[in-house]
């Protein structure tokens, strides 16, 4: 998963966000109108390659056309650019995972609404060491990772799960783009990132996994978010998404020759092999199942790992400098649940139209 931001680009979009929401007067409640048309940008990600075939499949234009609607999903090559232009407004939605919905839009005080939870990341990012069969074997090592990243927040967790501390070990700021082959180099022994690298990794001599995202199973979610007062002025933007979701859901889950289809045109779409595309499925827990979803995102767990997520965030200076506490970033959850400062939320999980789904009321 491409969520690498360095603590630099963060600030630089705090900032444009901030100015953002300062130009527009009256905020974005007043700004938003009902329209007929949406761009959703999406990024090359195992979970979210259901949007991009949905749309080559006609099953967007489906629901489009039922609700009267024209709904576009629009590639951006670099994830990171893609969460960008949504917080810039240039988007009305994004594929985003919950630690960059957290840091960048909603830090930057763009009101964002997650309305599709769409999958947890369950062994696609791990922390891999040389020569050590145990996590034990990382303290004092150098690790390489992508900095304020959940690559980060993963490495977090597994220390804090074995009794150490960040302290403990020194992290060398890499690229998505250069860990794999960084990681060839016999003087460096010790690494976080996420599939398709850490598959490539693990193939170097003596590497083992030592710790994955499947040891704290629902911590990195995929979300699909979309800006609240769009959404609250076309609430059928969020029928027809949840619409195109499960439909797509339930024909990927298939096992028989049409869902082996339309996984294997998902993998083209990624620029992979069905083989290799069906790889980081097995890593990747999909919410096929709109009920299990909603009920996912009801859970007091949610609130435990967004709680979690947000205590990181703000020890690594993700909220920016003006942040005296994690508390300065309010988030509502389903059940009139909230985190943080409750006039300020600006980011809300809203299973709402999960539960449509599931009630057949789409």
């Amino acid at each position: 998963m491409l969520h690498h931001l360095s603590r630099a680009a963060r600030f630089l979009l705090l900032g444009l966000a901030a100015l953002l929401v300062t130009a527009c007067s009256g905020g974005e409640e007043e700004a938003a109108a009902p329209k007929t048309e949406f761009n959703i940008g999406w990024s090359i990600y195992a979970g979210w390659m259901p949007w991009p075939y949905a749309e080559q499949a006609g099953i967007v234009k489906k629901w489009g056309d039922k609700y009267g609607i024209t709904i576009r999903f629009v590639q951006v090559n670099d994830y990171i650019e893609s969460v960008n232009q949504y917080t810039a407004g240039k988007l009305d939605g994004v594929t985003v995972a919950n630690m960059d919905a957290l840091t960048i839009p909603a830090a930057g005080g763009k009101d964002t609404s997650a309305i599709i939870l769409g999958d947890y990341s369950n062994g696609n990012d791990a922390v891999l060491l040389k020569g050590a069969e145990t996590l034990a074997g990382i303290k004092g090592r150098q690790v390489y990772l992508a900095e304020l990243s959940v690559s980060h927040y993963l490495l977090a967790r597994a220390l804090e799960k074995s009794g150490l501390k960040l302290a403990d070990v020194k992290t060398v700021n890499t690229s998505d783009a250069d860990i794999a082959a960084a990681f060839a180099a016999p003087e460096v022994t010790a690494a976080v990132a996420w599939n398709p690298q850490v598959t490539t990794m693990k193939g170097v001599a003596g590497t083992k996994a030592v710790f994955t995202s499947a040891d704290i199973p629902g911590e990195i979610l995929d979300l699909l978010v979309v800006d609240t007062a769009t959404l609250k002025a076309n609430p059928n933007l969020g029928k027809a998404l949840a619409g195109i979701w499960y439909e797509t859901m339930a024909l990927m889950a298939r096992k028989d020759a049409e869902g082996a289809a339309a996984r294997a045109a998902m993998a083209k779409l990624a620029g992979t092999t069905p083989e290799a595309f069906e790889g980081q499925l097995a890593t990747t827990f999909l919410y096929t199942d709109p009920r299990a979803a909603a009920a996912a995102m009801l859970s007091d767990d949610l609130v435990t790992t967004m709680n979690r997520v947000r205590d990181f965030s703000f020890a690594q200076g993700l909220f920016g400098q003006g942040a005296r506490s994690a508390d300065a970033v309010g988030m509502s959850f389903p059940g009139s649940k909230a985190l943080g400062d409750v006039n300020a939320i600006t980011l809300r999980f809203d299973n709402t139209y999960m539960v449509m789904a599931a009630d057949g009321k789409l």
